[in-house]
Order: structure tokens, then sequence, then C-alpha cells
């Protein structure tokens, strides 16, 4: 037994504030630009320090998961391991799922960042080590930007990150109806797209002084999965409609590859408004105000 006290960390919902599909790449992926913001709202993600590698995982979201070598958790600790010159601490993890899985909003990627933070720690790797992208990379294409979980433009499958940005506080309402969106299956429904001729990520590429401006900046883009996934899943059309159906929502878009869509307002008593009439009309579905940052 051990008497080291566990490590915690947070796993933040991912949201995707824009998305554009650039064209096809010759692996046979997509080309991708995305503006990210990370939540407030997050899984929770503990490692007490042990001489075996394990994960148990409990949660409102956690029915149905695997705790085996297939589960992201475990996989970056592998992927880490692989990375790292010399033998890796490691223990015994815990999830506490609280974000929706195949949702959209990186749960499953914020939970292998997460683990591969707790494991930094653990071994007294810097932040920036070299080690822990390359791991991440290897897990999935959103793992790297979970890492640090700040906003940023990221490109390529995800490979390619862009500095740190500054945004402003952006007072959201992130909402999902209990469907899960396989990404696949949207990438499948995507017509073949054409290369745009506008926007580059030196759009986002500065801070804003207010909550308005970014607004703004915003409303002039989209997510370019949106109206694949809605032929996917049908039912982010009523979410959309319900979410721009609210008192003061400024913009309601899809996340991701969807299910969650997300609306932003002019604070956070808006959001939180929003949030308590959709859960009246909408038990079944899952609804948070939160901040993205």
């Amino acid at each position: 037994m051990t008497s080291e006290t566990p490590l915690t960390t947070r796993a933040r919902a991912k949201v995707n504030l824009t998305l554009r599909v650039l064209g096809y790449r010759a692996d046979g992926y997509h080309e991708l630009e995305s503006l990210v913001a990370f939540a407030g709202t997050s899984d929770a993600l503990s490692l007490e320090p042990g001489r075996n590698l394990a994960l148990t995982i409990d949660g409102p979201h956690g029915a149905g998961l695997v705790a085996d070598d297939t589960n992201l958790i475990l996989r970056a600790a592998h992927a880490l391991e692989a990375e790292v010159a010399g033998p890796l601490r490691s223990g015994a993890f815990h999830l506490l799922k609280r974000l929706p899985v195949a949702s959209g909003i990186g749960g499953g990627s914020a939970d292998a960042a997460a683990a591969l933070r707790l494991l930094a720690r653990l071994n007294g790797l810097p932040p920036d080590d070299p080690a822990l992208l390359r791991a991440a990379a290897k897990v999935g294409a959103d793992v790297p930007v979970c890492l640090d979980s700040r906003a940023r433009i990221m490109a390529g499958i995800g490979e390619r990150l862009g500095p740190p940005l500054t945004l402003p506080p952006l007072f959201a309402l992130l909402v999902n109806p209990g469907l899960a969106v396989e990404t696949a299956a949207v990438f499948k429904a995507l017509a073949a797209p054409s290369l745009p001729s506008a926007k580059t990520p030196a759009t986002f590429d500065k801070a804003w002084a207010s909550n308005a401006a970014l607004l703004a900046a915003l409303n002039q883009t989209g997510n370019d999965l949106e109206t694949p996934a809605r032929q996917v899943a049908p039912v982010i059309d009523t979410v959309l409609a319900a979410l721009r159906a609210q008192p003061g929502c400024r913009l309601a878009r899809m996340s991701g590859s969807g299910a969650t869509c997300f609306a932003l307002f002019d604070d956070c008593r808006a959001s939180a408004a929003a949030g308590r009439a959709l859960t009246r009309e909408q038990a079944g579905w899952w609804v948070k105000a939160t901040v993205l940052r």
C-alpha cells in the first residue's frame, strides 16, 4: 500500500467555437482548422501512486465505459511510458465521468490529457516536456490541445497548435440531447468541401477587448460539420432551435462533430436563466451553464 496523497486534476470540456474543413489529406484524414476554448464544466481524474496501472470509473456518464487498455486514459499512460527514457511511475486512476460521451466536447481526449498531466506531476516531468506532446498525439487528435486546456487555434488533424489566445470570458450554455454521435459517421456524411478563400488562422491570432467584439467575429464563422451532423442526428436541429429561442442568445452553434451545442450570452445571469428554462422543458437533456475561456 502507498501512503502518498492521490493527485487530482480536472478534465475540462473542449468547445469548438469555429470549425472549418479545409480539404482532404493524402493520408485519408480531413484538414481542419478550429478555434477552441475550454469550459468550466469537467470530468475529474485522480491518480493514487502505486505499483500497478489501473483504472476505475463512475459518475453520471460512466456507465458503459470500459476500464481496459482501449480506454484513452490507459492508452495515454502506455504512450507516455513508451516516450520517456527509463521507468515511469503510475498507479490507480479513478475517473468521475460528468461529461456526456461521444458528444463533440472532447471528453475522452480531455481525460487522456488529464492522465498525462498527472503522470507528469508524479514523475517530475515539466509541463512542456516534448514527451507529453508526442504521447498526446499518439492517443488522439484532440488530446494535444487538451494538455494545457487553453484557448487557441488547432489545425491539421489537431497536431498543429497555435499560440495560446487571450479570450474575454464567454458566458455559455452547453446542451446535449442525450445522444452519442460517432465522429466517423459525421465525416462520412460530409460532402466534398471547397477550399476557403477568405479567413486564415491569423483571423483569431489576437486579443479582444470585449465579449461583444469576439461575438461579432464568431458570428462571421461557423462549423462545417454541423450540416452532416444534422443529417446523422436530426435532433441537433431541435437543440439549436431551442437555444436560439432563449432570451439573450447571441449565437448558437454545434461543437465538434456533435451532438453537443452551445449558446453564448452577454452575462452569466442570462446563460443561467436559459439553462433553467431548458431543464424544465427537456428533462432528459444534459444542460450546463458555464464560462468558456
